[in-house]
């Protein structure tokens, strides 16, 4: 295997599968199911998830609700995902356990460092819940964050597209996909990997990002081999 210890990062949107908002259950089983494959094989996973699906911070305010109130109203969408998915991991026998990075002492673990890798140590899925506990921070910064404290050998970001392309392949037939590219590319050719604070503390960090379609089924196991499936982000 190519890496030994992972962090996932999953969009709340890519759990609604076909529905327009919510949960879709049979899509929270087929990634619970490819996490499981990987987790047999002695990989150390760790996952971050959104909760667009559930409640967008940033789009808060043209509600009438004030940014901070509206990010925490999103973290707290973190954690129903994130709860979901450890509850179905469990159900196919996978040893799961969930860090906030809010205090929620009667749902979840709250987040210690030294935790976190004991439990990987031991073969257990960690879930990161809550983003970074902070407003005005997004989950692909907690995702990039927690990836570097846990010192992660590479953040897998599961889409609904196949990598990385010169533009939007849903919107141009045209659109191009790249094998790999470099962080200095991305920045220079404004392709759209991470918001900027998760890309950046990535590029700090050298930890590679590999972007690749998580809806297709044993893609997963693929990327964890290193066999070329989406695109990766490299130096």
């Amino acid at each position: 295997m190519k890496y030994k210890r992972i962090l996932l990062k999953l969009s709340g949107e890519a759990l609604m599968g076909e529905n327009q908002y919510g949960i879709d259950a049979n899509r929270l089983l087929q990634y619970a199911k490819e996490i499981s494959t990987i987790v047999e094989q002695g990989i150390e996973v760790a996952v971050v998830i959104g909760g667009g699906n559930i409640y967008r911070g940033i789009n808060a305010e043209k509600s009438g609700i004030d940014r901070v109130q509206g990010d925490h109203m999103g973290m707290l969408a973190t954690m129903i995902n994130s709860l979901a998915l450890q509850a179905t991991l469990e159900k196919i026998n996978v040893k799961t356990r969930l860090l906030s990075a809010i205090v929620m002492d009667q749902v979840a673990e709250p987040y210690i460092r030294r935790r976190a890798v004991r439990h990987l140590e031991k073969g257990r899925v960690v879930i990161f819940g809550a983003g970074t506990g902070n407003p005005y921070f997004t989950t692909d910064t907690a995702a990039s964050l927690r990836a570097i404290e846990i010192e992660a050998d590479v953040i897998l970001k599961g889409t609904r597209v196949d990598g990385i392309y010169t533009a939007d392949p849903e919107k141009d037939p045209n659109a191009t996909k790249y094998a790999k590219v470099t962080f200095t590319e991305v920045y220079e050719k404004g392709l759209n990997v991470m918001d900027l604070t998760a890309f950046t503390l990535c590029k700090e960090n050298k930890l590679p990002i590999i972007v690749f379609d998580m809806n297709k089924p044993g893609n997963l196991g693929k990327v964890i081999k290193g066999e070329e499936v989406g695109t990766l982000v490299e130096f």
